[in-house]
């Protein structure tokens, strides 16, 4: 049997207290053939004598000081020292199921070259989890159960950033860890999904994410709700939008105007629909709001859907139906 080196890639900053469970996650794990890329993104806690009281113990762990700084300055630093033909990212807040890489490699082995191993997660905390993170825990492990996760890409990121594996030469062609894009897993994702990487199946629950109040996603700046919804405009622009379809918007609310604004921004052109009677024949930003039935009027349009509420979504869906258009053709949910 082939035994691949696979590199993990661990930023870490300020997370001592959990770096043991995650180091002993990977000293666990039943494929032995890894190297770890400990990168200490300036941490002020005891994390650097953790991570190197284990590296000395374990030579397959290195520890390197982030070149630059954030998360994807030690990304960038992480795999510039690596030399694995598999590479995959671990956070260092996190626990791998013992089984995490040998389903990985083994799914790689077999599907070959343009493929992207990725398994189902668990969320986990001293608290509890809150019932948004367990729906989006279930959204996902579904996604990932058939390999369909790049059909509701615009809805969230659709790949965990601590569970997938993927060849280095096709990590290269999508350039790997270059792009300043926040939140840098998505643009990731998204990358992933252009050059037309194939999710590998996978029903195993293969990764523990933990939660707490002051992880990075929930605290940094680059992952507020308007990072995420200038990276899916910016790519929705760049890979499917066509400028010789009409395009509309539908919903007014929050992310349905800053949706607006960057199309204003950019100078294209829209229709804005809503169902709203408080806001139908008013003025938002210079663009009056119709009725969402408007649509039926419009020839061949793609439409960007800003609805959140998932009893209004059923209802867009069976609209959508009703004219004879296709979800990831004519139209996007962005939440």
């Amino acid at each position: 049997m082939q035994h691949p080196l696979v590199s993990i890639l661990i930023p870490f900053k300020n997370t001592a207290r959990f770096l043991p469970e995650c180091l002993d996650s990977i000293l666990n794990q039943k494929y032995i053939h890894w190297e770890v890329l400990a990168v200490n993104d300036h941490s002020t806690d005891g994390s650097w004598e953790i991570v190197n009281a284990y590296a000395q113990k374990d030579l397959r762990i290195k520890v390197f000081g982030n070149k630059g700084k954030g998360i994807i300055a030690a990304l960038r630093t992480a795999y510039s020292e690596s030399q694995g033909t598999f590479i995959t990212r671990m956070d260092s807040d996190d626990i791998m199921f013992p089984n995490k890489l040998q389903v990985f490699v083994r799914s790689l082995i077999k599907n070959g070259r343009g493929h992207l191993a990725v398994g189902q997660v668990r969320y986990f905390s001293d608290r509890g989890i809150s019932n948004g993170y367990e729906r989006y825990q279930q959204w996902l492990n579904g996604l990932t159960l058939n390999g369909s996760n790049y059909s509701e890409i615009y809805k969230e990121c659709v790949i965990p950033s601590p569970c997938w594996m993927v060849h280095r030469k096709d990590l290269d062609a999508c350039d790997a860890f270059d792009p300043d894009r926040y939140p840098e897993d998505y643009d990731l994702t998204f990358r992933f999904y252009e050059k037309g990487l194939r999710c590998i199946p996978c029903n195993q629950v293969l990764h523990y994410w933990r939660d707490y109040d002051t992880r990075t996603s929930r605290t940094s700046e680059h992952y507020a709700q308007n990072y995420f919804l200038d990276i899916k405009l910016h790519y929705f622009l760049k890979l499917e939008y066509d400028a010789n379809r009409p395009l509309t918007i539908w919903g007014a609310g929050n992310k349905g105007k800053e949706i607006a604004k960057g199309l204003l921004r950019r100078k294209i052109n829209f229709s804005w629909l809503c169902d709203n009677p408080n806001k139908i024949g008013k003025s938002i930003y210079g663009q009056e709001m119709l009725h969402y039935t408007a649509l039926q009027h419009v020839k061949n349009p793609q439409s960007i859907v800003t609805v959140a509420n998932e009893e209004a979504q059923k209802m867009i869906r069976d609209y959508f139906w009703d004219l004879g258009q296709k979800s990831g053709r004519d139209y996007f949910f962005f939440c």
